[in-house]
């Protein structure tokens, strides 16, 4: 199904330019594309396993649709997986991104891969005449959805940069006369400080962590480019998008649901959500929490007016003395702090008390800015058992490869050692 609509684009947009690899200097129209083949053989039964952000990607994945054989991308240095045989019409397999737990697989029919680029696409509004420039991975989710499905099922051209410096970014927006860009916070952050985002960027799209208010009010004033908020699930694909034509006023709200995703609240009131997309199970060990048709979130939500709006996850809120704070709602309070760059914030033991924890925070700030001035400034906003106990100083919250923070990362990192105040 996925290979056969392949070839309907590839043969309606024939003499278009489809794919660039800016690396190489390559490139290849949709004709040339569908009878190129990989740079080296590919085995004829097994997993397809695509990975980096070459045009290779991209050939090896037609490759392994072509030959009928399931498809896993891997991030660089991932092993293939070693497992059983998948549910029959499985055609892909998707690892998750591992932020809060060890990383899981999930398994897609190609009517689930389908559905959640047609999502994206009528949602965002992606077009053929706004290609995409590729600076996030490919095998992660966002970017196999957001990049590689809609060159190959809606014929939006990709360009391929496998550096996303801003000294890489400037030459390589001169490409086209109008550019779509999907990134990540850390990123649009980068090109901001850099002075490197281009005039002629008509759709600008942040996933994979959280976007900050105020750098997408920063970047709004400086040069008038909206950045829209993109919220989604390895085990669902797109789930909301921030549409709006101006920066948020409220940082949890995270736009509506995308075309036909439906969304609900459970008697906790975490996130549900189905509709065509939604991954077929988690592969070799299945969960409860993604089942016929429906993934059932960990994140707490609120409903309404047609927008959702996130309060966090269930398993990071912090327990102190038998009261319960989402870590977000303290580091949406310090991030109103003009000098707080970025912050994160989680729970860790408490040396008094058993079952109990405190609150951490770890902080990028401007020189000279006393942690002191923090604390009073949440004192002021926020309860006093909510405002963090020990913080931590750093130079930046460096996120993974896939654009995540992983509380349980900084909590190892940092051992709880509080900065001196």
């Amino acid at each position: 199904m996925l290979y056969d609509r392949w070839l309907r684009i590839a043969r309606q947009n024939r003499a278009r330019l489809a794919l660039r690899d800016l690396a190489s200097g390559e490139q290849w129209t949709f004709s040339q594309l569908a009878q190129a083949r990989p740079p080296h053989s590919q085995p004829t039964h097994g997993l397809c396993c695509p990975r980096g952000n070459r045009a290779s990607f991209i050939l090896e994945l037609l490759d392994g649709w072509r030959a009928g054989r399931i498809v896993c991308p891997l991030e660089a240095g991932q092993s293939p997986p070693n497992l059983p045989a998948p549910p029959a019409e499985t055609v892909h397999l998707k690892f998750t991104s591992a932020t809060t737990q060890r990383a899981r697989l999930v398994a897609f029919t190609a009517e689930q891969l389908a559905a959640d680029a047609d999502h994206i696409v009528a949602t965002m509004g992606l077009r053929p005449d706004w290609p995409n420039l590729g600076v996030i991975s490919l095998a992660h989710s966002y970017g196999f959805s957001n990049l590689v499905l809609p060159l190959l099922l809606h014929g939006v051209p990709l360009f391929l940069l496998e550096a996303a410096w801003p000294e890489m970014v400037r030459p390589a927006c001169s490409l086209a006369p109008h550019l779509t860009l999907a990134a990540v916070p850390a990123l649009w952050r980068a090109w901001h400080e850099a002075s490197a985002l281009p005039a002629n960027l008509r759709l600008a799209i942040s996933a994979g962590a959280p976007l900050p208010l105020p750098l997408e009010t920063a970047i709004y004033g400086q040069c008038g480019l909206k950045i829209h908020n993109f919220y989604g699930a390895t085990e669902c694909g797109g789930i909301a998008y921030d549409s709006s034509a101006v920066p948020r006023q409220d940082a949890s709200c995270i736009g509506a649901p995308l075309q036909d995703v439906r969304l609900s609240l459970d008697s906790q009131g975490c996130l549900e959500v189905r509709g065509a997309a939604v991954g077929s199970t988690y592969w070799p060990t299945p969960a409860a929490t993604l089942d016929q048709g429906c993934y059932r979130t960990s994140d707490l939500a609120d409903l309404r007016d047609g927008m959702v709006y996130l309060r966090g996850r269930a398993g990071d809120q912090i327990n102190v003395a038998g009261r319960k704070v989402s870590p977000e709602s303290i580091e949406h309070e310090l991030l109103r702090h003009e000098r707080v760059q970025d912050c994160l914030v989680f729970g860790a033991p408490s040396p008094e008390a058993e079952r109990s924890e405190m609150v951490v925070a770890c902080v990028v700030v401007e020189p000279s800015v006393r942690i002191e001035d923090l604390r009073q400034f949440l004192l002021e906003r926020l309860p006093a058992w909510q405002v963090p106990r020990e913080w931590r100083v750093v130079e930046s919250l460096s996120p993974n490869q896939r654009g995540k923070l992983s509380r349980t990362e900084w909590r190892k990192r940092l051992g709880y050692v509080p900065a001196a105040s």
